[in-house]
């Protein structure tokens, strides 16, 4: 059975090739496709990351701009990679501010999310919650085949 890590990883790889397939079929992402992919698929996540007075839409060019090393208007999977990191060490960032007084949980969660939770068939979602118990678990049709769901 593969670790929530490695499904996570391999859901990354899935997202990114299922938008760099589109138009034209390559496999790079387009400024439009990036833009698309983390409005579709990351966007309460995205809001929730972006760095204060500054605009989604802004973030997501900050974003695309910083990844696109070569400046040929498109990211190859490695420059896709620069952006995730970003916003994943900007959550992790923020997971550690309490504006309520409230701990964080970095554990893998049972859809304690804040709306960006995969069902990889194990029937529960991975939630990255901040220790809350809001928020909701959707499952975006992401299923791994590891068991029934419950």
């Amino acid at each position: 059975m593969k670790t929530d890590l490695e499904l996570a990883l391999e859901c990354a790889i899935n997202v990114y090739h299922q938008y760099a397939m589109k138009h034209p079929i390559d496999d790079y992402l387009s400024k439009h496709e990036f833009s698309q992919l983390l409005k579709e698929t990351a966007q309460p996540f995205l809001r929730n990351t972006t760095p204060p007075n500054t605009s989604t839409d802004d973030y997501m060019k900050q974003l695309f701009s910083k990844a696109d090393s070569n400046h040929d208007g498109r990211l190859k999977f490695t420059e896709f990679l620069t952006p995730m990191c970003l916003i994943v060490m900007n959550a992790h960032e923020r997971s550690h501010e309490s504006p309520h007084g409230h701990g964080h949980d970095h554990g893998h969660g049972h859809g304690h999310g804040h709306g960006h939770g995969h069902d990889h068939g194990h029937g529960h979602g991975h939630g990255h919650g901040h220790g809350h118990g809001h928020g909701h678990d959707h499952d975006h049709g992401h299923d791994h085949g590891h068991g029934p769901s419950k």
